[in-house]
């Protein structure tokens, strides 16, 4: 019998809101970090493609960004990334964060209910950050989540102490249609190391600054030149909003840019498995956020 006779391969979305733990969620799942993971809410902008492949299954999970209401046209191009994900899905996960105090309540209210209640895609309810609730009151929340009759699964996750997740995969697994793998078995990502790099830096700018920054920069990949036997040089450009922020970004006598390379060196080397020099450049590119050629320039739209 052939090996990709009665294989099963699918693509998995997985959708929620803002800092619910999706990201923290794919990486436990493929065992690799691939999306960027902070405290900070919508880090994820792009559909993250991740792949977990075995000699009976393909699950192609694409981490969406967390679902917002739309203040720039960045943010537009995000919720349009987050709904053309659950278009191209066989599954949908929908994760909430069990440590809101109001998790039924205010699920009426989700702004995902409108494609959960339309979608006749196979749906998933991850109650994940589950480390953080009881017995009594996970039995609680699947009770009253099985009663509004959405969800074909209802499965407490933790991303973080990948509590739930064999349970995920065996569930998921059972309603994968017949299918040949849709990528080689020895991948898992269709993305080019380059975004990979690009999201690091992000990830790193989110960490160590606060309030607006984050949101206001994006990075952009300038040259990336591997060359054998020797470091691999990355050039980067950082693009803000406003001089003040380029200001922040470089810090006094340049100590906060010098930061911020150190830091994303090491978690690009990390991630290449290879040494690498890393060149970080500021640019002021005034309201890019609502730029149309600057979301293309970056990927954010087609």
């Amino acid at each position: 019998m052939n090996q990709i006779d009665h294989y099963r391969a699918g693509y998995i979305a997985i959708i929620g809101e803002p800092n619910v733990g999706k990201s923290t969620l794919m990486n436990c799942i493929l065992d690799q970090k691939i999306s960027a993971v902070t405290a900070k809410p919508q880090t994820t902008r792009h559909r993250i493609v991740g792949i977990r492949s075995n000699e009976h299954s393909q699950m192609i999970f694409l981490d969406t960004p967390g679902l917002v209401k739309p203040r720039y046209r960045l943010h537009e191009a995000m919720m349009k990334t987050a709904h053309s994900a659950l278009t191209d899905a066989d599954i949908i996960l929908c994760i909430l964060d069990v440590g809101n105090q109001y998790i039924v309540k205010d699920f009426d209210n989700h702004p995902a209910i409108p494609i959960l209640l339309t979608s006749s895609k196979i749906k998933f309810l991850l109650l994940n950050k589950n480390d953080r609730s009881d017995d009594k009151r996970t039995a609680f929340l699947i009770s009253a989540f099985t009663k509004k009759k959405i969800f074909h699964e209802i499965i407490p996750t933790s991303g973080l102490h990948a509590i739930g997740i064999d349970n995920l995969l065996v569930r998921i697994n059972t309603y994968l249609p017949e299918h040949p793998p849709y990528y080689p078995l020895d991948i898992v990502s269709e993305h080019p190391e380059r975004f990979f790099v690009s999201e690091l830096i992000r990830e790193k700018i989110f960490e160590q600054f606060e309030e607006e920054i984050p949101y206001s920069t994006t990075v952009e990949i300038i040259d990336f030149k591997e060359k054998a036997g020797r470091k691999d040089v990355i050039s980067a450009e950082i693009y803000v909003e406003r001089d003040s922020q380029k200001g922040i970004l470089i810090g006094r006598q340049g100590t906060a840019l010098k930061k911020l390379g150190e830091g994303a060196r090491r978690e690009i080397e990390d991630f290449l498995q290879r040494p690498v020099f890393l060149e970080l450049h500021i640019k002021v590119r005034k309201k890019w956020r609502d730029n149309p050629r600057m979301l293309k320039q970056l990927g954010y739209t087609s």
